[in-house]
């Protein structure tokens, strides 16, 4: 079946502007104009638009969104099955958070107690579920599932106040990088802070500390592009001066 325009906008619940904004920017484009001029979409077009949608319900933006459906090599099926999994972890995480509210109702009814934990304990589950979904096959593939597992319940134990701090370390390994990365120095006295402050966030999630671990993470931070961006958003080059400085910090430098 084919559509023009103002359908399959109708069919798909979006606008006629957003469907041309598509075609503009060449994520989506008819399969041909008909002699009056209007865009025509085919079946082809109708399970691209899909997968758009899919990918833009998971918070992808449009650009990487079309590097994947553009490509040669896009594998429709396998796409579809990685949505259904990433739709089922979301799910876990919601049920995980309406679990908590039906528990903090219930306590404050009188009908249950609740731990400091138990209030949290939601909250926590969504940022495991979340590491999970970005980084999860890649730190299962490092250090097996038997590590990430133990990482993941230490995490879910943690009192309200251990994880505020974890947080609070998050934050300060980051302004501290942002001050050392200045000198161009990971031998530097701020870089070493940082490398030494980062040591004691993942003591929040690490059973146990290995030099090797550490500096292996640090290489992973630098290899893999989700975790070089998340420290160079901050400023362009701190994922390689945070490895730097760590590889200084655990004498592994090479």
């Amino acid at each position: 079946m084919e559509y023009t325009v103002q359908k399959l906008g109708r069919l798909a619940g979006i606008s006629t502007r957003t469907l041309r904004y598509y075609n503009q920017i060449g994520i989506l484009e008819p399969a041909r104009i008909n002699s009056s001029g209007y865009r025509i979409y085919s079946q082809a077009e109708v399970d691209k638009l899909q997968q758009i949608m899919f990918y833009r319900e998971l918070g992808m933006p449009l650009s990487q969104i079309k590097e994947l459906v553009n490509s040669p090599t896009f594998d429709g099926n396998r796409a579809l099955l990685e949505h259904h999994q990433q739709l089922l972890e979301r799910r876990k995480q919601l049920d995980a958070l309406i679990a908590t509210v039906e528990k903090t109702i219930a306590q404050k009814e009188g009908r249950t107690t609740m731990t400091d934990q138990e209030k949290f304990a939601g909250f926590t589950q969504k940022l495991i579920e979340e590491n999970e979904q970005k980084y999860g096959k890649e730190i299962r593939d490092k250090y097996g599932d038997d590590v990430v597992d133990r990482s993941n319940k230490k995490l879910m134990g943690m009192t309200p106040e251990q994880y505020e701090e974890m947080k609070r370390l998050e934050n300060e390994v980051l302004t501290t990088l942002g001050i050392a990365i200045q000198t161009g120095d990971p031998t530097s006295e701020e870089a070493q802070k940082a490398a030494h402050l980062h040591r004691q966030w993942l003591s929040f999630t690490w059973s146990e500390y290995s030099k090797e671990a550490h500096a292996g993470l640090a290489q992973m931070y630098v290899e893999d592009e989700r975790f070089k961006a998340y420290y160079d958003k901050e400023q362009p080059g701190m994922a390689e001066f945070l490895r730097d400085a760590i590889e200084v910090y655990t004498g592994l430098r090479k």
